[in-house]
């Protein structure tokens, strides 16, 4: 077959009916047209046929016969690649080649129909409804359309023009970044995962006749939910790989499930761990590197308390519901549970040679991956080099030693070749990390005054096999000093495990916590603001309280009787301050380069960006004379880029190592001196914050600050009362976390945060099969996340000020910014209709049963 590609004729043999994106990705090494869902959903391989976008993750290779296709490579300099770059309409970049073609071919139909005339985000949304984002970035996205079709990057920048708003961007809107799905050595194998059909088995052998494997059990070769990794085998192509997998053979001996919460809660049901050896390999669903300890009845585990004045609580709740039963708000909330389902999958490329070991990962920490990789495979660990040049984002699920990097460093012992490990969407649907869904029971007292008087929560953590639920524990932190008993338990079944997502427990929290809050400010006839400003003794939110309630819409009409009703609503929240306190960075001046070096990574968080402007301010030099180098391990310590801690660790080591490198070049121009400076070196660390930090020591590589961040939002929305659907319109987020070192990326990750927040309320639920076990949601068919038409208008408002005390005067802002989100939605659906959603996603059948006369 003969086609066109970017202007070059190609002959391709298609004889095995491959998709055109295996063609375009494999064989013609085009590898800025990503694969992701393998079902028409993402549009993350979008290619052009003829000038038309088309996903060519459906389209068969041969019906490219005679055609002219163009791919992301191909549109190289065009005004929609420009304007990507410059309005940040990206973050981890994955899905960015995609949204590219498609904006390009909805740009030249604009053009010729309109003109240099501007579209609005309806038209915008419209054309990109095939396309998706898990970073969120999709304000940027509507940005950059509406500029390009306007004539505001119709020429290429010159010199002494703004930059792109982040270091990588002209290589994430070119198609030229590459990821670890995308590389592909020579003699490269590919590795397949074989894993359990059985929710709870014990494996009595493995046959693998002619075909090498290597066991992927745990010591007691027991195997505790669908879909966990048992074996692992490699072939020179995927198809192979599966069919050598197809004829491995395992001996079940299956074992009773534990598949129903509501038995597990009871501590009934056949036992997920049996003793003690085996709950201490039990994975973690939090941050917390070191579990609270917990007793066990069965399979429930719990509680693990962080109360205060627990008995007072209980007791004020007690005679409150006796006497003043009007000022107490009891209520069971429930959470579905939510997947990290980041676009790039969990990934891992590994080789061996002369005794070191290679790995180029998806993670969202090269330094502890190789400190966990020395450990596991007997190496020391300067013999381990991990890499994460690009990191299609993780939200949480790419830290630690993941089973596609113990898959792919085992068969590339075995075979002595490169091997690569990729999950397809199923698998990361299925065993890549989800919030653990919830069941919340709260009860809230107010006494006389209208002050909080008492607080109970208990939260039951259904994470499958995981434990270490930590959403009740967040509620001691908020709200002054009432008393409050606060209990969280893991329900643990044979199910897939949780992993730690975007602030682990915090939006479940707040999804109950702040619904209550709202209700009680009902009860007592009081402006929900007004209500949580006078709880709230943290001067930095009360800045955000007194200019949300100055905000229009907080005042303007909401309500109605009709079909359509509008609604405001408000939600608050806190976060802790985390950093790594041993955070370095090393400088090296390099043919009148400096050129600054850290082993951390960018997920799409802008850490290369913050690292090369950092210094550049620090010397007084243009960004030009600054290149950042992260993404590998064989470096100077870098932190993970989880728990909100990255920049705030990296930044001030970038602004201290930029000192040093002054002073050994004596000072004054350092521009001047660069030239003649080759070869000087210096390292910089993270300077102590001043009255130094919470713990006294690090745990995991994190310590906690000292304060807390802030967030309050005000979420405006429509509800179709016939339809039953939720529509959000507009979003007003305040954060408070002190500086904003780089603005416009911190603004991109706030409305991330806040689109990631719509999904969470509205759309995301994982759901399993109740008899098998299996997950049922394992295609982003149906798994939904948001896309481009379900984002509101969002406002992001940063108030800076309360981190004097931290060098650079600013903390992390990732998780925080999407705390209230779901909550605040919450509200504003019952602002609108008057009634309560206590279950979460709000679900048109859920809205509809509750608003039934």
């Amino acid at each position: 077959m003969e086609f066109e590609v970017n202007g070059t004729r190609h002959a391709v043999d298609v004889d095995d009916d491959p998709t055109a994106v295996e063609v375009v990705r494999d064989r013609l090494g085009l590898t800025g047209t990503k694969l992701v869902c393998a079902g028409g959903v993402c549009g993350a391989c979008t290619i052009q046929v003829d000038g038309e976008p088309r996903v060519s993750c459906l389209t068969p290779a041969v019906g490219l016969a005679g055609r002219r296709v163009t791919t992301v490579e191909g549109l190289a300099g065009h005004p929609i690649g420009r304007a990507f770059a410059g309005e940040d309409a990206l973050q981890c970049g994955y899905c960015t080649p995609g949204f590219v073609v498609g904006a390009a071919a909805f740009f030249e139909r604009w053009r010729a129909a309109h003109g240099r005339t501007r579209p609005g985000r309806e038209q915008i949304a419209d054309a990109l409804a095939g396309h998706l984002c898990r970073c969120g970035a999709y304000e940027g996205i509507f940005d950059a359309v509406a500029a390009a079709c306007a004539g505001d990057y119709d020429n290429a920048p010159t010199d002494g023009q703004a930059p792109a708003q982040r270091t990588e961007a002209p290589e994430k809107t070119d198609g030229s970044a590459r990821y670890t799905t995308d590389l592909r050595p020579e003699g490269l194998l590919e590795g397949v995962i074989i894993r359990s059909p059985h929710a709870h088995a014990h494996v009595r052998s493995l046959e693998a006749g002619d075909v090498p494997l290597v066991p992927l059990l745990p010591p007691d070769g027991v195997v505790r939910y669908v879909g966990q990794p048992v074996a692992a085998v490699a072939a020179p192509d995927r198809a192979s790989a599966r069919a050598a997998a197809a004829r491995v053979r395992v001996d079940y001996e299956v074992l009773p499930a534990a598949l129903d919460a509501r038995q597990a809660r009871t501590g009934e049901g056949p036992p997920v761990y049996e003793d003690k050896a085996a709950r201490k390999r039990a994975p973690g669903s939090g941050e917390t590197p070191q579990l609270v300890p917990a007793r066990w009845r069965g399979n429930l585990r719990g509680p693990s308390a962080m109360s205060r004045r627990p008995a007072t609580a209980v007791r004020r709740i007690t005679e409150a519901r006796r006497s003043t039963p009007e000022r107490v708000v009891e209520g069971l909330y429930t959470t579905a549970a939510q997947t990290h389902t980041p676009l790039e999958p969990h990934a891992c490329l590994a080789r061996w040679s002369d005794g070191t070991l290679h790995l180029e990962v998806s993670t969202q920490s090269v330094k502890r991956t190789a400190e966990l990789a020395a450990e596991r495979f007997g190496v020391p660990v300067e013999r381990v080099v991990a890499r994460a040049v690009h990191v299609g984002g993780g939200f949480g699920c790419k830290m630690g030693l993941t089973s596609d990097i113990v898959a792919a460093v085992e068969l590339a012992r075995l075979h002595g070749a490169p091997v690569r490990v990729v999950l397809d969407r199923d698998e990361e649907l299925t065993d890549g990390g989800y919030r653990p869904g919830t069941r919340i029971r709260l009860a809230m007292v107010a006494d006389e005054a209208g002050d909080l008087s008492a607080l109970a929560m208990d939260a039951d953590n259904d994470g499958g096999v995981s434990i270490g639920g930590t959403v009740a524990a967040l509620a001691r932190f908020m709200y002054g000093k009432a008393p409050r008993r606060l209990r969280d338990f893991d329900t643990v079944t044979h199910r897939p495990p949780g992993a730690p997502f975007r602030g682990p427990g915090g939006p479940t929290m707040c999804w109950a916590l702040e619904q209550a809050v709202d209700e009680m400010a009902h009860r007592l006839g009081q402006d929900p603001i007004a209500l949580r400003r006078r709880w709230d003794g943290n001067p930095k939110r009360h800045a955000l309280y007194d200019r949300a309630a100055s905000l229009p819409v907080w005042s303007g009409p909401r309500g109605g009787t009709g079909r359509f009703r509008r609604g405001v609503g408000v939600a608050a929240a806190n976060w802790m301050y985390f950093l790594d306190p041993v955070t370095e960075v090393e400088l090296t001046v390099e043919d009148g380069i400096v050129v600054a070096r850290c082993a951390v990574q960018d997920m799409g968080t802008g850490s290369r960006t913050v690292l090369r402007r950092a210094v550049a301010a620090g010397l007084g030099v243009p960004e030009a004379r600054v290149r950042a180098e992260v993404g590998r391990s064989d470096t100077v310590h870098g932190p993970t880029s989880g728990g909100s801690r990255t920049t705030p660790s990296l930044a001030p080591a970038a602004a201290n190592a930029a000192d040093r490198l002054r002073d050994a070049l004596g000072g004054g121009d350092i521009a001047a001196r660069l030239d003649t400076a080759h070869g000087v070196r210096v390292t910089g660390r993270r300077p102590r914050d001043r009255r130094g930090f919470v713990t006294p020591f690090t745990m995991g590589g994190i310590v906690i600050g000292r304060g807390f961040t802030g967030s309050v939002q005000v979420a405006e929305v429509e509800v179709d009362t016939r339809l039953g659907r939720v529509r959000p319109l507009s979003v007003w987020s305040g954060i408070a976390a002190g500086r904003i070192h780089e603005d416009r990326l911190a603004r991109s990750q706030c409305q991330g945060a806040v689109v990631q927040g719509v999904g969470y309320a509205l759309f995301e639920e994982r759901r399993t099969d109740p008899v098998t076990g299996r997950v049922l949601t394992e295609n982003m068919e149906d798994y939904r996340i948001p896309g481009i038409g379900d984002t509101p208008e969002i406002t992001i408002h940063f108030h800076q000020e309360g981190f004097d005390h931290v060098p650079g005067g600013g903390v992390g802002l990732g998780e925080i910014a999407t705390l209230p989100t779901a909550a605040c939605l919450a509200n504003a659906v019952h602002d609108a209709t008057g009634w309560r959603p206590y279950d979460m996603p709000i679900r048109p059948d859920r809205l509809l049963e509750g608003l039934a006369p």
